[in-house]
């Protein structure tokens, strides 16, 4: 019998606020996950740093660590866990994202896809048995499936031909899933298998999906394809059509979402994880995130201010330093600069799901988050 299960705390509305039991440790959602591509997060960040954010579960890219250092490395090394020296959860997604993001350097079949790497240019092929394998030599706590991501703007024929592919490739993730789990010399036998519902903006077939899916009994369900040009309105009402065929009682993941006010939206409608590289990538560039909006420190407001980033904030940037040093530090292209904006960035979307799980429990979620929307809604001018 598998160690590792969901157990569903709270409901107010079709919000969610559970608990995912893993082999690395319980999983406390709703949960931001902190995007580490290469297992690395952007901005000179260490797993020491991510455990003293409260970061619960990091996420890296099976496509990118296939192609360096390489998943045989990696597993040679103990696992992702022992390599990048981190004790809780991972999430690794599958490599599908990249059919969508390296569109000019692939082509997909039945069998699977065959990319060109963007490293080096040599042909490299993933389907679903080649993914699983990837993902089980990384021995993270949970893998995707292996699914296409068809544009939100595909026409109707391709988007259903696409999730009828997806859901064959699903069937197959299952199968090699279980198989590489069965072996004794297998780093993460407990490793865990999340499905995706694909249907870009096409409710009925978001929908007909979802049902199949559903029927799979998979530790848990995400939704894919959305926060890629569509408009939030679109997705929003994608949430709303698709999350309630998906089993309450497993954690449904939202993949790439997104903002601050995505995400509280998407608690709202049910989503239990999310991911983005928001807070990284506008963190780098002098953007950070705040309880009154978001600003921007290359602003000349900011020259001479002595405030941390926000009062009353914790993270390691608010604690010690000013504005006025960490414009500076920008301005001079200093690493510094950019690896404290990073830090207050992710404590800020790790402690927005703290606050949003003790809202849920304490059954004020709808008061707490249009507490928040309104007070981001100044735009951090101050």
């Amino acid at each position: 019998m598998k160690k590792s299960f969901y157990r569903l705390l709270v409901r107010e509305g079709r919000a969610k606020r559970g608990q995912l039991h893993t082999v690395h440790g319980v999983i406390e959602t709703p949960v931001f996950m902190n995007v580490g591509t290469v297992a690395a997060i952007k901005g000179a960040v260490s797993t020491q740093d991510l455990e003293d954010i409260g970061t619960q579960v990091e996420l890296s890219n099976t496509y990118h660590l296939h192609v360096r250092p390489g998943d045989q490395l990696i597993r040679q090394m103990g696992g992702l866990h022992k390599f990048m020296s981190w004790k809780r959860p991972i999430l690794t997604d599958s490599g599908g994202f990249q059919v969508f993001s390296l569109a000019g350097l692939r082509k997909i079949r039945e069998e699977g896809v065959c990319f060109h790497s963007h490293i080096d240019g040599r042909k490299i092929f993933m389907g679903p048995e080649e993914s699983m394998q990837i993902q089980s030599n990384l021995a993270s706590t949970i893998a995707m499936a292996f699914d296409e991501c068809p544009s939100s703007r595909a026409d109707r024929a391709y988007v259903q031909a696409s999730v009828d592919r997806t859901y064959r490739w699903l069937v197959r993730c299952q199968k090699e899933m279980a198989r590489l789990n069965g072996l004794e010399d297998t780093l993460n036998r407990e490793q865990l298998l999340f499905g995706i519902n694909q249907g870009a903006v096409f409710a009925d077939i978001r929908r007909e999906h979802a049902d199949r899916i559903a029927e799979l009994d998979l530790d848990g369900y995400a939704i894919g394809g959305l926060a890629v040009g569509e408009t939030h309105e679109e997705m929003y009402h994608i949430l709303e059509e698709t999350v309630p065929h998906l089993p309450a009682d497993r954690p449904t993941y939202l993949m790439g979402v997104g903002t601050p006010a995505n995400i509280l939206e998407g608690v709202e409608r049910g989503v239990d994880f999310f991911d983005c590289v928001y807070p990284s990538r506008n963190g780098r560039h002098g953007h950070v995130y705040t309880n009154q909006g978001k600003r921007n420190l290359f602003n000349a407001r900011y020259e001479a201010d002595e405030r941390p980033i926000e009062e009353g904030c914790a993270c390691p940037a608010c604690r010690r330093y000013s504005r006025a040093y960490i414009r500076h530090l920008l301005k001079a292209k200093e690493m510094l600069g950019m690896r404290l904006c990073v830090l207050h960035n992710l404590y800020f979307y790790n402690t927005m799901m703290t606050e949003i799980r003790q809202a849920l429990d304490e059954g004020r979620f709808a008061a707490y988050k249009k507490a928040k929307l309104e007070g981001m809604e100044q735009g951090g001018n101050d």
